[in-house]
Parts: structure tokens; C-alpha cells; sequence
């Protein structure tokens, strides 16, 4: 996305979101301290989303990545979840999941269609750097971190 006026490239949009239950949103605040001082524009739900309120947020908001935060275990059955609510939204946003999610689910969550599994050891250029990758739909599939 740019601004054809001025020639400078438009912040990149991002939606994250707690999904489910889980209470942890430390790392979550962090990320989004992350991507706000690397440019971007970011909307911050919270805790106790559903996947109808973050793909109903990131429709109204226009977003280009979706990041989603989870620790408690979920990630191979939320993970889905949010995708289908994408697809049935008719939304082609790319999904990037952040938190503890073991080496040998990865390719589980890459297979489903997640873009990019962030772990807890990324760094806030790779942070960055993988979400803008996200959002031109250039993410790697290997995690980061």
C-alpha cells in the first residue's frame, strides 16, 4: 500500500489479538510497542478475542497482517479457526502466529496456512521485518525466534 500523493509507502496495518482464553498478554503489549516504533499502524484487541471479533476488526480496520498471541497449548486447534473465519469472511489477510508453539507443530500450522510463526527468542528487527514480509505476502515458512 502507498501514497501515491507523496510517494512514501503507507503504514502497514496490523490486527493483534489474544485468541481464546489465554491471560498471558505481556509479550503481545511488547510486539505491539514493536511495530508501532518500527511505523506501523496497529490495532490492539486485547485479550479474550474470538476469531469473529478479529476477522470483524480486521475488516473494518483495512488490515494487512493479523497476529495472534498464544500460550496456552491452542495454537493447532485456534490457529484453524481463525483461517476458516478469514476464508468464510472471504479475507486473504495473512495469519501470523506468536508465543510458545513447539518445533514439531510448525509444519502443522504452516500446512493450514498460517504465514509465519514468531517464537519468543525474535528480535524486534525480525519482528518487524517478518510482518512487513507478512504483509506483501513474502513470509518465509520457518519460524522466526
Amino acid at each position: 500500500m502507498s501514497d501515491e500523493a507523496s510517494g512514501e509507502a503507507a503504514p502497514v496495518r496490523v490486527v493483534l489479538a489474544k485468541l481464546g482464553l489465554d491471560g498471558h498478554d505481556r509479550g503481545l503489549k511488547v510486539v505491539a510497542r514493536i511495530l508501532r516504533d518500527a511505523g506501523m499502524e496497529v490495532i490492539y484487541l486485547g485479550l479474550r478475542q474470538t476469531a469473529d471479533s478479529i476477522i470483524a476488526a480486521a475488516e473494518q480496520e483495512d488490515a494487512e497482517v493479523i497476529g495472534v498471541s498464544m500460550h496456552n497449548n491452542g495454537h493447532l486447534t485456534l490457529a484453524p479457526e481463525i483461517l476458516s473465519a478469514l476464508a468464510a469472511a472471504g479475507l486473504d489477510t495473512p495469519l501470523v502466529v506468536g508465543g510458545i508453539v513447539p518445533q514439531e507443530d510448525l509444519d502443522d500450522l504452516y500446512s493450514v496456512g498460517v504465514a509465519l510463526v514468531l517464537g519468543p527468542g525474535a528480535s524486534a528487527e525480525e519482528v518487524a521485518e517478518s510482518v512487513r514480509r507478512a504483509a506483501r505476502g513474502e513470509a518465509p515458512a520457518s519460524s522466526v525466534g
